[in-house]
């Protein structure tokens, strides 16, 4: 078994990967600080000034990514005075002018969010996972996240009508009639693009951090074993850490050098974890 590597570095992800030459990474999935967040932490970049802090950035992105490769951004908008602020449709459309393509836009529904209200609005139970590629013909592994068909399966498919085993147009005209006879036998089906995870509240040492189960579906999706997974904002190295145990090569890249440490902490127990793995593997076949 081949050896999983994983390297976490310190800096500005714009400066850390000039290191690295053009078309390397196969993904790259990262949550970036929000506008007007962390303030005390990474300092709490403006809306307004939002899209030119991250456009530096993300030249470098598009320069590391393989055309195959795919990028993913997990953000959110900032409500500012009562309206949503407008830095993350900003951002698409700079994106998309810097040479990105929009390809997909995945929600990420927060099963577990507590309620909560303010005069005009309730609170988010929501954020963006938005999708960009360098070229439409990118490495997309679909099967790798499909889900279990459900209970609805064992009635619905059961007794089948006439309309059920062919396309037809709905009887209120919206054209969106099925072909419900197409799902018989089948005991998996593709997910939609609105991913229910729950947040995960194990990790007090980092003041936002994402659950597991977000960079694992998209690396499921997205890339192979032995594939180069990025996080240029890596904070406290979730997304290091499941690479390494889906066996993904990673890098991870943060400014502040305490999360710096704390992602080496957490991925250094994977390395340990896959070593005693490829040692017995080597015992057993030696025998």
């Amino acid at each position: 078994m081949r050896k999983v590597e994983c390297i976490i570095k310190s800096g500005d992800c714009a400066n850390a990967l000039s290191e690295y030459p053009e078309d390397y990474f196969d993904l790259i999935v990262t949550s970036p600080p929000y506008a007007d967040c962390r303030e005390k932490t990474y300092g709490g970049i403006k809306p307004e000034e939002y899209v030119g802090w991250f456009l530096p950035k993300s030249e470098q992105f598009l320069r590391v990514l393989k055309p195959t490769g795919t990028f993913i951004l997990n953000i959110k908008e900032k409500v500012v005075e009562g309206e949503r602020h407008t830095y993350v449709i900003e951002l698409i459309l700079a994106l998309r002018n810097q040479g990105w393509l929009w390809t997909e836009e995945f929600i990420w529904h927060k099963r577990n969010c507590h309620p909560g209200k303010w005069p005009n609005r309730f609170r988010d139970a929501w954020e963006r996972c938005l999708q960009f590629n360098k070229t439409r013909k990118f490495h997309m592994y679909q099967q790798n996240v499909m889900v279990p068909m459900g209970k609805w399966a064992e009635t619905r498919l059961k007794h089948l009508g006439k309309n059920d085993v062919v396309r037809f147009d709905s009887q209120v005209g919206s054209g969106f009639g099925k072909n419900i006879s197409n799902w018989v036998g089948r005991d998996k089906a593709y997910p939609s693009n609105v991913l229910h995870l729950a947040t995960e509240t194990d990790n007090r040492s980092h003041s936002a951090t994402f659950p597991r189960a977000l960079p694992e579906w998209f690396i499921k999706l997205f890339t192979k074993e032995g594939d180069w997974v990025l996080d240029p904002f890596v904070g406290s190295g979730t997304t290091c850490e499941v690479a390494q145990k889906l066996g993904r090569n990673s890098v991870g890249i943060d400014v502040l050098q305490e999360y710096v440490d704390l992602a080496r902490s957490k991925v250094a127990p994977v390395e340990m974890m896959l070593f005693e793995r490829e040692a017995t593997y080597d015992k057993n076949n030696a025998k």
